[in-house]
Parts: structure tokens; sequence; C-alpha cells
């Protein structure tokens, strides 16, 4: 690259994927500044970005989400352009609006899209209209009386979700009408509390599906194209612990998928990075979920099998360039698995496990990768999620792929907190993970 897209590039965010962007943009030749709160003052992010400014306390209303002192920290420090990263701003269209109007550069979709997208009720509705399935369900309720009478119109069980959701939470399986008479407004509040938003919607809710999302990049200026699928059906409380791709759905099944993820992503001429999350029921129907405005954390898998830098792509098209590869020029190969390394006690119903990394011993060898903020001394701060690090491997086939995430596994060491790592390599001995009978209810129907 002659000339890098922008001279330096503000990161609104923390941990690993704060240290995935700087290293995209070292690599492109761009200057980077982090922000970050008190309590990150000594993570890696900080210690290895061009500037950093603190951006407040802990508390993230105070710091990764005080929009006023972010964009302040991008204009006095020169920075051109905002990658938020996943979480906090990222899905913000206000943030986005707001970096535009200031004459800085959001990496990411337009806030219009954002808007469009961002609700799980504008997600439904333009679903619709580009004739992509979605579960049977609603658009926002109001009142408890508006969601009784659509939950006798759907069936129980059903699941209240929060329209502004995301990462599993704000949401509620209610089984019967008593039930939905005493979680409906807990559930209006709970969304209220996690994203500022009471707005509720319901779904039929599947006993047992597989969830797989469609990873799409596209330009704004028409092109959209599709990186492959991924399996994420290994999860807990709806939060997800591995992830796979490519799936192992038939492949007359995924094309569809694939088809109706660039379909959705077209209609409304996305830009940027950005995931299709679907259901597939154990009759092989498939419903559209949600698209999620952002980077995923399990970006990863995909890049392992598609060998593409989706940090880059994204730095690209914020820069108004357009896509440099064509649906029939990507090439996807070999089989990627990427285990959540969480600070959390699995014996314990995931208790968090908050503290000091006293050794950390990082698995190597060939096809594996481990993006991680973490150190040896680091102390783990309770503020935040419990993510310590991703463990990615690639191999040729699934079953070298599990072979050598087990290996990798037993080969990681984090002491001084307990982390998920112990439950990760049970699965992968687990003769219904071994031949990809993955569901979302897998650790409590799956595993001893």
């Amino acid at each position: 690259m002659d000339q890098p897209p922008f001279k330096k590039i503000l990161i609104a965010n923390r941990g690993e994927i704060a240290l995935r962007v700087i290293r995209t943009c070292k690599e492109m030749g761009i200057k980077t500044v982090v922000v970050y709160s008190q309590p990150d003052e000594g993570s890696l992010p900080v210690l290895l970005a061009d500037e950093s400014v603190c951006v407040g306390p802990a508390a993230s209303k105070d710091s990764y989400l005080n929009i006023p002192n972010i964009l302040s920290a991008a204009l006095i420090t020169g920075a051109e352009a905002i990658h938020p990263g996943y979480g906090f701003m990222a899905e913000n269209p206000d943030f986005a609006e707001m970096c535009r109007d200031h004459g800085i550069v959001f990496i990411g979709p337009t806030p219009e899209s954002m808007r469009a997208l961002g609700s799980k009720a504008g997600g439904r509705e333009i679903a619709a209209s580009s004739g992509v399935p979605t579960v049977p369900g609603t658009g926002v309720l109001e009142t408890v009386d508006e969601a009784l009478l659509a939950a006798k119109q759907i069936g129980y069980p059903v699941l209240l979700k929060a329209s502004a959701g995301g990462g599993g939470r704000g949401q509620k399986v209610v089984r019967t009408q008593e039930e939905l008479q005493s979680l409906f407004n807990q559930a209006q509040e709970e969304a209220r509390l996690y994203f500022g938003d009471e707005a509720i919607i319901m779904e039929k809710f599947l006993e047992e599906f597989r969830h797989v999302e469609v990873q799409v990049l596209g330009d704004g200026q028409g092109n959209v194209i599709h990186i492959g699928e991924r399996d994420c059906s290994i999860q807990r409380r709806n939060q997800k612990l591995i992830e796979e791709a490519p799936s192992t759905l038939p492949d007359s099944l995924r094309q569809e998928i694939l088809a109706a993820g660039v379909r959705l992503a077209k209609y409304v001429n996305y830009a940027g990075a950005g995931t299709l999350e679907f259901i597939v029921d154990t009759n092989g129907h498939y419903y559209f979920m949600e698209m999620n405005t952002r980077i995923q954390v399990e970006h990863c898998v995909s890049e392992m099998i598609s060998q593409l830098d989706f940090i880059k792509e994204m730095i690209l098209v914020a820069a108004g360039n357009p896509l440099r590869i064509k649906q029939e020029e990507v090439k996807l190969y070999g089989h990627a698995i990427e285990c959540r390394v969480n600070a959390e006690d699995p014996s314990k119903d995931f208790r968090p496990s908050a503290g000091k990394i006293t050794n950390l011993h990082v698995a190597g060898g060939p096809g594996v990768r481990f993006d991680s903020h973490a150190y040896a001394g680091y102390q783990i701060p309770p503020h935040y999620d419990s993510l310590v690090g991703k463990l990615i491997v690639w191999a040729p086939t699934r079953q070298e792929a599990i072979s050598r995430m087990k290996r990798a596994l037993e080969e990681t060491i984090v002491d001084g907190v307990k982390t998920t790592i112990p439950l990760y390599i049970k699965i992968m001995d687990n003769p219904y993970y071994k031949r990809g009978a993955v569901l979302t209810n897998f650790l409590k129907t799956r595993m001893e």
C-alpha cells in the first residue's frame, strides 16, 4: 500500500478488540490513539498504541460510553477516524452521526443503516421486505395485554427480547400466561437498564435449534459479499462460548442462508463488516434473528478460513474505497474453531473470576492463534466482561481442527484465575460435538 487511507485512527474500545485494531493499523502504517478508563491504564492496548487518552473512571457510562470525552480525545489528538470495535459505541447510531457532524469518519455502517437494523423490530421488518424468513413474532409491544394477545396467537413458549438488545441480554423464556403477566414489566425494566430502551418484542421460542450466522462485507456502493457462515451454537445463557467456520449444515441449506444474508445486507446498501444471525431448527428451516452492524467477537474463524483481514477491509471501505474482492474471488478453505477463554468458573455456574493473572503461557504451533490483551501480571478488572482471550485454531478438516484445539487448550496455561478452558477440553472430547450434533441447549442436554 503506497499511501495509508488515514494518518491516525482512534480506537473507542478496550481489551482484545482494541489490540486487534491496533495491530492492523500498524501494518497499514496508520498511527493509533486508544481511549481507556482509569482501571485499564496498564492494559496492553494502552501500552502498544502510539497515543492514549484517559476518558473517565471505571464505570462504562463515564468512560467507554462517554461520547463527549471520546470525541474530544479524537479532536485533540487529530484522529481522522474512529474504530468502535464491538460493544460500547459500536452500534450507536447517535455516536456515528456525531462523528460525521464533527468531520470524523466512523469506521462502520452509516447511522441510517444502524437505525434501520439496530433494533430487532426494525430488523424483522427489513427481513420481511427483502424476502428473508423470520421467526413468528411481533413488533414492539407496549403493554402486558398486547403481549398476552400476541402469545395466544403465536403459541407458548415464547421469548421476550429487548428490541435494542444484544449479546443474549434482555431475553426471557415464557411458558405460561401467568409467567408472561409477571415477567413482562420485568423484561421492560431490564431492557431499559441494559440498553436505555424499554422496547420489547416477542418471538416464538424454539426449544432446540442451531445458531448460524453469515459474515458479510459491504462498501456502501452497492457491493456486498459474504465470507461464509459460522456455527455459534455452543452457548450458556444465550452467550456464545465456541464458534466454528464453516458450519456442518447441508450445502444446499448453507447456500440458501448465505444468499439470504447477502440479500438483506444489499437491501440497506450495507457498508463495513456485519453479521446476520439465523436460527436453524431441527427440521432444517431457517429464520433471520437480527443483524449485528459491527465486527463480531468471533470474526477470527472467518478470517482463518478466508485469509482476509476484516479490520483492514473495514478501514479501506470507510475511506471511500470499493470492496477489493468480488464474491467469486472469495476462497474458503479448511475449518477453524474459536474458544472464548473467559475468567469464569464453569463448575460454579460460570461465576466471574476477576483477579491477577500470575502466569500466562499461550499455545503455539501450526494453525494456532491467540487474540488477547492479557499478560502475566495483568489484573483483570471486575467492571467489564470476563473475556481473557480467544484461542483460535485452523486445520484442513473439522476433525483435525478439533484435535488441534484440544492440544492447544491443554497447552494454554492461565494461572491466578479460574477459566473456561477445562470445560472446552471436555467439549472437544464429547462425541456429540465431534459429529457436529450441536444445538444451543448443548451444555444442558449433551454434557454431564
